[in-house]
């Protein structure tokens, strides 16, 4: 008999793991004390639902572990106003990868001198955008690149701050296609090159060579690659201060996992101490570009079931109304979210063994493969919990689907939520399109 996938977590356990989940005995699943059933029927499914108090606590959190050192949250994690704003009121920076998340930053209330810009492909229109914004410091990827900047701020008569941003060849033990510091991999400069070019940038004209950042991936769960990244440039710091160059900060990057399915991951200050324990006694200007940590479960992508297909099924596969275009991480790296249901009735069901498939046309629409789930009547909703980072914002409109509702849950707003993005419609898919006048 087709049996689940051993020590997965079940429906309580999920919901336990979580501190903003509670499942109520009349209302169902509430998330941060708002009965999600509420949000479907208001703004129907599928919908994205975060919560800014959740993402406030995580914040704090992480603020309390690492005193002393500046927190920029990673922009490309889930870019929203609504949320920027809130990182923004508690104090955080941005790191941003592209002009449009810049301008975000900014919009949202981030100041510039609060924003580093990273990224291996900066155009010069983004370079001149992130000197005319007053950012903080540039995390400078290539020769090439700190070549152009320095054309750049020259025709603008002035001075980049710059920090190289170097690749220490550390693997950090995550997945292939969201591992960034392996000799290869296509950021940073070479760790053996990085002394040279940063010499070189201490003398270059619009240049102000301030100092180093790393980043080696995303979702890491294990000390040891952070602490062998941060020890390499340690090394390189006191290298180019035994030379006489100045290095005034280090940007430690991100990429602090969370447990999706309750698997070990280390907490913040483990985080903080390898930082400490490589860096600490430099006497450096620290920061970090913390995303998924902050956000992932902030949010969880609410969806209705469209059917469940038992016929000359080797497992029953239940259908949403959610999909890959909404959700791409499953199809993108095999990724695991949780799926719990959202009714009462639901929860206290006993599970089944299902797959979990959205509407798209392509076999890769699978959200959640051998699940335990409870028989689920059409219509019913269930949450795709810690969706917050990486879900919407990598959203598509794929088969002709429109954009999903987004509802921010927030104990500071009158009524405790508010809609954030509307539903999206079939029209406002080819409003931009043009079709030619024909002969």
């Amino acid at each position: 008999m087709d049996v689940a996938v051993p020590d997965e977590p079940s429906a309580a356990e999920l919901i336990a793991g979580r501190a903003g989940l509670r499942a109520h005995p009349m209302d169902g699943l509430l998330f941060d004390g708002v009965p999600l059933a509420g949000i479907a029927a208001r703004h129907g499914t599928p919908c994205w639902v975060t919560s800014a108090d959740t993402l406030r606590r995580r914040f704090r959190t992480l603020r309390a572990a690492m005193p002393g050192v500046t927190i920029h949250y990673a922009v490309k994690a889930n870019d929203h106003l609504a949320l920027l704003a809130v990182m923004a009121a508690e104090g955080a920076g941005a790191d941003v990868v592209s002009g449009g998340e810049l301008l975000r930053a900014v919009r949202s209330g981030v100041p510039g001198g609060s924003i580093v810009f990273s990224g291996v492909g900066k155009t010069r229109g983004e370079l001149a955008l992130a000197l005319a914004s007053g950012v903080a410091q540039i995390n400078v990827e290539s020769e090439e690149e700190l070549l152009a900047l320095s054309a750049v701020a020259q025709e603008r008569g002035g001075t980049a701050q710059v920090a190289l941003r170097v690749n220490p060849d550390v693997d950090a033990g995550t997945h292939g296609k969201i591992s960034t510091g392996r000799a290869g991999d296509k950021f940073g400069i070479p760790l053996q090159d990085a002394a040279a070019l940063y010499a070189r940038a201490s003398r270059m004209p619009g240049i102000r060579a301030i100092g180093l950042a790393v980043h080696i991936g995303s979702q890491i769960r294990a000390v040891a690659p952070f602490g062998a990244a941060y020890r390499a440039v340690a090394d390189l710091v006191v290298g180019l201060r035994g030379q006489g160059l100045g290095v005034e900060t280090v940007d430690c990057g991100g990429g602090l996992g969370i447990p999706y399915a309750g698997e070990p991951a280390i907490l913040p200050h483990a985080w903080a101490a390898s930082i400490q324990a490589a860096l600490g006694g430099l006497d450096l200007h620290l920061a970090v570009e913390p995303g998924r940590w902050l956000v992932g479960p902030a949010g969880l992508l609410l969806a209705s079931v469209i059917r469940t297909r038992r016929a000359g099924m080797a497992r029953p596969i239940v259908i949403l109304d959610a999909a890959m275009n909404d959700l791409a991480r499953p199809a993108l790296y095999d990724a695991w979210h949780g799926v719990v249901p959202v009714s009462a009735a639901c929860l206290a069901r006993t599970p089944e063994l299902v797959d979990i498939a959205g509407p798209v046309c392509e076999s890769s629409d699978v959200l959640a493969r051998r699940r335990m789930l409870a028989p689920l009547p059409d219509d019913a909703l269930v949450a795709i919990l810690d969706a917050g980072a990486y879900g919407a914002v990598m959203s598509s409109s794929y088969n002709a689907r429109p954009p999903a509702a987004q509802v921010l849950i927030d104990s500071h707003l009158p009524g405790g939520q508010a809609l954030i993005r509307a539903p999206g419609t079939a029209a406002e898919l080819w409003a931009a399109e043009i079709l030619p006048a024909r002969a």
